[in-house]
């Protein structure tokens, strides 16, 4: 029995590692070619600000979430969009849950976007009497000026080049000739979906995604295959998101055999919306998986999802903690009452329904 769960969880932990890396590949792909312009236009409004930088939070993983904090730390968007963006942004987790549950995070990323507009221009009412106006300065931007020098440099066929075009290879086969998708005993994993976003499809397309990029790793330069893609997809965040999504399937999993988990969760849910707003205080990408991995097997309802959403950021608040620990706390201390208080009034309408 053990031994078919690690299967399972082994499978769907590659199967969503995968997804992840391939989006993470594209969007870095698209940010870095594009050298940075995708960010760079602001609203010349407050709440233009605000839009634009909760829009850049909604951009699944950190490089939004790392855009509107240089761009408030050069002064250029209010406080209040700040907060909006470290509302709309899920980190890494939001790649977690398109793979998991595609529907339903499209759902959760449109609300946390109006969620997070709210806020920024209530937060915005009273910024000024709290002295967090953006006045630090740094040189973050610099990073696509390097992109530039070295876009048309030789390419040649490096190991690191040649790894990750064969692992995505692999990986693109696996998905087209249905070798990773899930059988009965791992359904509690990833939750099926109908229609268009449903699991069939879902491998179609990230397998067409995985091709697209095969093709940007053949003609990408070698400073983009090494810096970008390897160093910073591959080394930095494949890693901590395999051991982090393998490690939490194959707890609950386990759990689940043996604990009956589900059971205790279920009726201690205001503890679990309380402690999904505390750990999302946590400026890192990965703890926060176990809300969703929680939510897919069905064993935490939306409520304690949202309420992990809106408190964590993943990676996207620690260049803030460096650049203004003021700005950082308060901001913190904002996406923690408002997650709790929208956990808890999902949590009792849905105990009113």
């Amino acid at each position: 029995m053990f031994a078919d769960i690690l299967i399972d969880s082994l499978r769907t932990a590659i199967l969503i590692t995968g997804m992840v890396v391939a989006m993470m590949l594209m969007i870095e792909s698209i940010n870095i070619k594009s050298e940075g312009r995708c960010f760079s236009s602001l609203g010349r409004s407050s709440f233009g600000q605000i839009v634009l930088s909760a829009l850049l939070g909604s951009i699944p993983g950190c490089m939004g979430g790392f855009a509107s904090v240089s761009l408030y730390s050069h002064g250029m968007i209010s406080f209040g969009a700040l907060v909006a963006m470290m509302i709309a942004t899920s980190g890494d987790e939001s790649f977690v849950m398109l793979g998991m549950f595609p529907g339903t995070a499209l759902k959760i990323t449109a609300a946390l976007f109006v969620i997070a507009v709210a806020a920024g221009w209530v937060v915005d009412r009273i910024a000024a009497r709290k002295g967090l106006a953006g006045t630090v300065s740094c040189g973050e931007m610099a990073i696509h000026e390097q992109d530039e020098k070295h876009e048309h440099k030789g390419r040649h066929l490096s190991w690191k080049r040649a790894v990750m075009f064969l692992g995505l290879a692999v990986y693109a086969a696996a998905l087209a000739f249905g070798m990773l998708e899930h059988e009965d005993a791992a359904e509690a994993a990833v939750q099926v979906q109908s229609g268009l976003l449903d699991e069939g499809w879902m491998n179609i397309m990230f397998a067409c995604l995985s091709v697209v990029m095969l093709v940007v790793i053949i003609f990408a330069s070698d400073h983009f295959v090494d810096e970008h893609l390897w160093h910073h997809i591959i080394c930095t965040h494949l890693p901590k998101v395999f051991a982090w999504t393998f490690g939490i399937l194959l707890l609950l999993a386990v759990g689940n055999a043996y604990l009956d988990i589900e059971s205790w969760v279920s009726s201690n849910i205001p503890l679990m919306i309380v402690l999904a707003a505390l750990i999302g205080i946590i400026p890192e990408s990965g703890p926060h998986l176990i809300f969703v991995t929680m939510f897919a097997t069905g064993a935490v309802p939306v409520s304690v999802l949202m309420a992990s959403c809106i408190s964590q950021d993943g990676h996207a608040a620690l260049p803030l903690f460096a650049e203004s620990k003021k700005a950082f706390i308060w901001a913190k201390a904002i996406n923690f009452i408002l997650a709790a208080a929208v956990g808890f009034a999902i949590y009792g309408l849905s105990i009113i329904d």
